[in-house]
Formats: structure tokens, C-alpha cells, sequence
């Protein structure tokens, strides 16, 4: 015998009576739910970033609201909340910094030969730092120095009166002037989302990453930041730079920056490295140098190998930590000097 009650009761619920809000209590879905997939997003239970990620994928054609652009940016954000410092920072052994106790003269040396608007600043070595200077102080110092004891010159002339650089003591020490500002230090955990914040409350657009020993691992700024979201961006410097990253040198060989990648190391020149057997963890012309010779090469070398015949490696510039500019030759074994025939039989040993 059937149930009054749930034979009246459930046939007018499960009849015009229903809840539209339910749906088939054997799926869990409700008509609302099979209503926004029918028309391509996601059911009602999905967050908004899941219908953003969601709308991002599907080819919108002619009335897509977004252009390519638009697109890759706002999945960069969507991105940015997972995204560590570790993975935007720049490595330890590309970071320019000078010692507290540089001159001036040194220290505009340092600017123009690494592009950097602002500097960081150690005591005896990068883990000590001690925090940054920027190129915009030390030229607003020079000019204050100029301008005052430019005051306390008697001059007749309208020419020589106004800015005096020759009076700017460019041998004072970084230290005595206090032009060092704060740093921000930050673990390589942190997420970048957190390091913008931290940036925009304190008013500092650079922090050293740091070990859990207080090492300095690496460096971000702002414009890593941003990159990470925009894309990289480019000045006049960085320009420059790229456009000179490889090029020839007019008489068949090429100058290279020991940061080149392989890839286009070989793209630009035609060498074939696939006969050098060089090991898959060397990512770049001067890892490619160190791997033919199996050390660190120093500045004036010149180095040849029998992996990479034809060619000859000059270092045109390197320290103690990377190459960092390569002059490569073409080499006529022939052709060359009796003292070097010891040399280029020790390098083709490598």
C-alpha cells in the first residue's frame, strides 16, 4: 500500500510543484547548472577565477572581449598569487653591487658600466649588504657640490658662474656622503604578491633575496614584478645590450656576451654543437667555454678545442664567477704562430 502522504505530498514536489533550484538528487546537478554548461561556462559551484580561466580558453572570435593581450595579462595575474620570489629573482652571480666604501668616481664607473639605476651596497661582502644607492642621489649630490662651492667663487662672467664639476670631490667615499638607503630583505618563499605589497608600503623598488643562514641568494625589483605580469620591458639600455648580445665582427668571426643561450649562439653564427658533445646542463656561451676547457677561463685566454675545430674562444672579459664577453675566430691551424702551438695543443686536450 502506498504512502497518502508521499503519494500526495512528493507527486505535487515532484511535479510543476518543484524547487527549479534542485535538480537530480542522483547527480547533485541542478537545471541551473546544466543551463551554464549547455552555453559554455562552468556550473554555478565554480569560483570566479575558475570562469575567468575558463572564458580565457575559449576562442571568442570576432566579439571576444578580449584582445591577445588583454588575455595573456590577465592570465599572468591569475598566475602571480602562485609565483615565488625565487622564481622572478635575478641569481646571485649576475647581481652588481659595489663595497660601502667605493669613491664617488668609482662608483659612476659601476652605473655606466652595468646600465643600473640603483646599486647594491655591502660592507665586506655581498652578505653583509648594508643597502642600495641610486644614480639619481649621486647625481643630485655632484650637482649640490657643484652649485655650492660654485657660490664661493667670484667670477665675472655669466659663462663661468652656476655649476663648478671640477670642484666636486669625486674621491669621497661612498660612506661619508649618505646617499645609502634601505634595502628590503625577503626569502625566496615569499609570494610576489606579498613582496609588491611590502614594496608599495615601504617605498622600495629592490630587495636582496636571502638563505635561511641570511646569504644573499639573489635580487628582484619592481620591474621584475611587473614583468612577470606585462611581459619584460625593455629601455634603451636593455636594447643596446640585446642588439649587441651577438654580432659579427666584420671579419668572420662574432662578439658574444657570455649570457647568450646556446640556441641562438648557434642560430646566428651556424656552428654546429651537436658534434661537441657538450654536456645538456650548459645553457650558454661561457658555460660552453668552461665545458671545452674544463675551468674557469680568465680574461686575454685564447682557447681552442678539438670538440669544436675551426674555431678559436678569446675572452675578451671575466672574473672570478662567469665569462662575460667571448670574441670568436675562425682558426686556420696553418695559419698560426709558433708559440701558440703549445697552447692550442694544451686547450685541445679539453
Amino acid at each position: 500500500m502506498s504512502d497518502p502522504q508521499n503519494s500526495g505530498a512528493g507527486g505535487q514536489e515532484n511535479g510543476h510543484g518543484a524547487d527549479p533550484r534542485e535538480g537530480d538528487s542522483r547527480s547533485g546537478e541542478t537545471w541551473i547548472d546544466r543551463l551554464m554548461s549547455a552555453v559554455g561556462l562552468k556550473p554555478s559551484t565554480a569560483t570566479l577565477r575558475d570562469t575567468l580561466e575558463d572564458l580565457l580558453e575559449r576562442d571568442g572570435g570576432a566579439d571576444d572581449s578580449f584582445t591577445a593581450d588583454e588575455r595573456r595579462m590577465i592570465r599572468n595575474i591569475l598566475r602571480l598569487g602562485e609565483t615565488r620570489v625565487g622564481d622572478i629573482m635575478i641569481q646571485r652571480a649576475e647581481i652588481a653591487a659595489v663595497a660601502v666604501d667605493v669613491s664617488l668616481t668609482e662608483l659612476m664607473i659601476a652605473f655606466k658600466e652595468t646600465g643600473h639605476s640603483r646599486m647594491p651596497i655591502y660592507r665586506e661582502t655581498l652578505d653583509d649588504a648594508s643597502g642600495m644607492v641610486h644614480i639619481r642621489d649621486l647625481m643630485n649630490h655632484i650637482a649640490e657640490e657643484a652649485a655650492v662651492r660654485a657660490s664661493s667663487i667670484e667670477t665675472r662672467s655669466e659663462e663661468t658662474a652656476g655649476i663648478h664639476l671640477t670642484q666636486v670631490d669625486l674621491g669621497r667615499r661612498l660612506s661619508d656622503t649618505g646617499l645609502v638607503r634601505p634595502v628590503l630583505f625577503v626569502p625566496a618563499s615569499m609570494p610576489v604578491t606579498d613582496l609588491l605589497a611590502r614594496m608599495q608600503s615601504n617605498r622600495i623598488q629592490m630587495a636582496l633575496v636571502i638563505d635561511e643562514y641570511g646569504g644573499v641568494d639573489g635580487l628582484v625589483s619592481l620591474e621584475d614584478v611587473v614583468e612577470t605580469v606585462v611581459g619584460d620591458i625593455e629601455d634603451e639600455h636593455d636594447i643596446d645590450e640585446e642588439g649587441a648580445a651577438i654580432v659579427p665582427n666584420g671579419t668572420g668571426g662574432w662578439i658574444a656576451d657570455g649570457l647568450v643561450e646556446l640556441e641562438d649562439f648557434a642560430e646566428a653564427t651556424g656552428i654546429d654543437l651537436d658534434a661537441a658533445d657538450i654536456p645538456e646542463d650548459v645553457e650558454t656561451v661561457g658555460g660552453l667555454v668552461s665545458a671545452l676547457v674544463g675551468r674557469m677561463a680568465v680574461s686575454g685566454e685564447q682557447i681552442r678545442s678539438d670538440r669544436l675545430p675551426g674555431y678559436m674562444f678569446e675572452i675578451v672579459a671575466a672574473d672570478n664567477r662567469r665569462i662575460r664577453r667571448v670574441h670568436i675566430l675562425p682558426d686556420d691551424p696553418a695559419g698560426r704562430r709558433g708559440d701558440d702551438k703549445g697552447r692550442v695543443g694544451e686547450m685541445g686536450a679539453a
